[in-house]
């Protein structure tokens, strides 16, 4: 059985992008991921992704440490038009390059990060910045969290709709973190972002979406350590909303159970529900124009308008199940496996938007990690 010391030590690991420490990592890590995303409805295989990702965290010398990640995404598949019809589908491929790099200072009782990331594919281009300080009491059982940041994104569509369309985002954050107990640690941050520019998808249909979009979160987080099994329970709460008046609720429950011979085992359950925004139509098909245009549309219409199955009323459940082996003490291997499925009816405490086929969606994740 892990002493009082260790099961706290235990919880804090575990609660990611929380305690942040107040000394570099003792040790240089380098992680190499494969990930492969299949999406399908309604009979159809929409969207696969390929995705090898390299990540490296490093101590600088005494008080300084690196983070830094490359990921690559070959994205192809069926693009639907509209909402779900597999008749207005567009074939798409598509080549992702993305990299971030942050470099955090430490001093007694507080840290500091800044960021920079920079995304890249044929149509879109995105530059990001950010800040995010950490400051602890002085019996180090609750910690302060800021951060600010903002990122800068360049759309060309190869249709040519909009050319050199841009958005621009500013986003806030303030958290705190407390030791409850020596195996329960809580977390609650609140973030706000606001945007302006190209919201709209150029390769839907009747996409016209409002050019601010302003959102706020509200992110809960407890973990608790059981000393009976030496397992933990990851367990948040999430609550989103924005000026499109979409409303999200996210619960999400995980167990870590380490085993002998350097293998933990973590399975996971998520619960999604949004509403849809004010703009969003269902898929109601018009006698005369027969696309699923919005009763009484005109063309020369400038109000907002989506068929986006991505801004409808949904719910969601996502099971998940890792397995992970430390082979030796600088090498471990993990694998991941998801598995999403989405329903107009599955959204919670009201009615979900009718006539949308289930989105269903599996994923594969492969890790290998070396320390030195």
């Amino acid at each position: 059985m892990q002493t009082i010391g260790a099961a706290l030590l235990t919880a804090a690991l575990l609660l990611p992008g929380v305690v942040k420490a107040e000394t570099p990592p003792e040790h240089a890590s380098l992680s190499l991921k494969y990930l492969n995303y299949e999406e399908k409805q309604a009979g159809l295989k929409r969207i696969t992704a390929n995705s090898p990702s390299l990540s490296l965290i490093t101590p600088l010398g005494a008080d300084w440490s690196l983070d830094a990640t490359l990921t690559s995404d070959d994205v192809s598949g069926a693009s639907p038009r509209y909402h779900t019809a597999i008749s207005g589908a567009s074939r798409m491929n598509d080549q992702r390059t993305a990299g971030d790099v942050a470099f955090t200072r430490y001093f007694p009782r507080a840290s500091l990060t800044v960021g920079t990331a920079y995304s890249t594919e044929h149509d879109y281009e995105s530059r990001a910045l950010s800040a995010t300080g950490n400051f602890s009491s002085e019996d180090k059982n609750t910690t302060w969290t800021v951060g600010l940041g903002g990122s800068h994104d360049r759309i060309n569509p190869t249709n040519l709709i909009v050319k050199n369309e841009t958005k621009k985002t500013i986003s806030m954050m303030a958290g705190v973190t407390q030791i409850l107990t020596a195996e329960d640690i809580a977390q609650l941050t609140l973030s706000h972002s606001r945007g302006e520019g190209y919201f709209s998808d150029p390769y839907k249909a009747l996409d016209r979406r409002p050019r601010e979009r302003n959102q706020t979160t509200l992110l809960a987080r407890w973990n608790h350590h059981f000393l009976g099994t030496g397992g933990t329970g990851r367990f948040s709460y999430r609550y989103y909303s924005d000026t499109y008046d979409v409303k999200a609720h996210t619960l999400t429950a995980e167990y870590v159970q380490p085993f002998s011979q350097g293998w933990t085992i973590t399975p996971s359950l998520r619960v999604y529900s949004q509403s849809a925004a004010s703009f969003y139509f269902d898929p109601v098909y018009d006698a005369q124009l027969g696309a699923p245009f919005p009763p009484g549309y005109q063309f020369v219409s400038t109000q907002p308008s989506s068929a986006d199955q991505r801004l409808s009323g949904f719910g969601a459940l996502t099971f998940g199940f890792k397995v992970s082996k430390q082979l030796t003490s600088d090498w471990t291997v993990d694998i991941k496996l998801e598995n999403y499925e989405q329903r107009g009816n599955w959204r919670l405490f009201h009615k979900g938007s009718p006539g949308l086929a289930a989105l269903k969606a599996q994923s594969i994740q492969l890790g290998i990690s070396k320390q030195w």
